[in-house]
């Protein structure tokens, strides 16, 4: 599904990563490790067409949005990606509701997405809470409204950049298993990570900063 074909990116005389030649494939679980300054985010961002590499392509479904004009690079950011950050991204003095509909897409009709709304809370454990302010909420419960706007969303490709960092080993599970899902449902999902938890519940594992190619880590998913 995507192709990264000898990507690079320096920073002047700076090399975070060169050559990287690797494919992400729907329904994979990618893990990115490395240490701290390696250009983990770095590399999500030129994926999600925030940033350009040096050199190199990225291509989706053989086609290359490496450097897209800007309306098709938004064109592509919304109807093909979702993200999920640390920080969860979520609008604090809104409700719950509110932050999943901004991953509804125009063609839906609302009583549709009120019942999409409460499919998605359900499988993140947080049914009935659409009307509850975010800031109320405790931060595992805000990344889990962040994971039900992307079952809202239904994006071909999520990158997640340290989507676990602040969370406790159950709420950990719970974000890799909802990915899990998502990639089951043959979406490509994307993880800048230092947890090794993380790490071993992915397909393949990339060490950015290197010239390698992603290493599998497990045969096939999970039943």
């Amino acid at each position: 599904m995507i192709d990264i074909v000898g990507l690079s990116k320096t920073f002047g005389t700076r090399v975070l990563w060169q050559d990287l030649t690797f494919t992400i494939g729907a329904g994979q679980m990618l893990a990115l490790t490395g240490p701290s300054g390696s250009g983990k985010s770095t590399l999500l961002n030129c994926l999600g067409l925030l940033d350009n590499p040096t050199t190199g392509t990225v291509n989706h479904s053989g086609r290359d949005i490496t450097r897209l004009p800007a309306r098709q690079a938004r064109a592509y950011r919304r109807d093909t990606l979702g993200y999920l950050f640390q920080n969860y991204a979520l609008i604090d003095n809104a409700t719950v509701a509110d932050n999943l509909s901004v991953a509804v897409k125009p063609a839906r009709g609302r009583g549709k997405a009120r019942q999409t709304f409460a499919d998605a809370l359900a499988r993140v454990g947080l049914s009935g809470r659409e009307n509850e302010s975010v800031h109320r909420l405790s931060g595992g419960e805000q990344q889990r409204v962040a994971l039900a706007r992307l079952i809202v969303k239904a994006p071909a490709l999520v990158l997640a950049d340290e989507p676990t960092g602040a969370l406790d080993i159950d709420n950990t599970h719970m974000v890799i298993d909802t990915l899990r899902s998502l990639a089951d449902d043959g979406c490509a999902v994307v993880i800048a990570t230092h947890d090794p938890t993380v790490r071993d519940l992915c397909d393949s594992v990339l060490p950015v900063g290197t010239s390698t190619r992603p290493t599998r880590v497990k045969e096939s998913n999970p039943a």
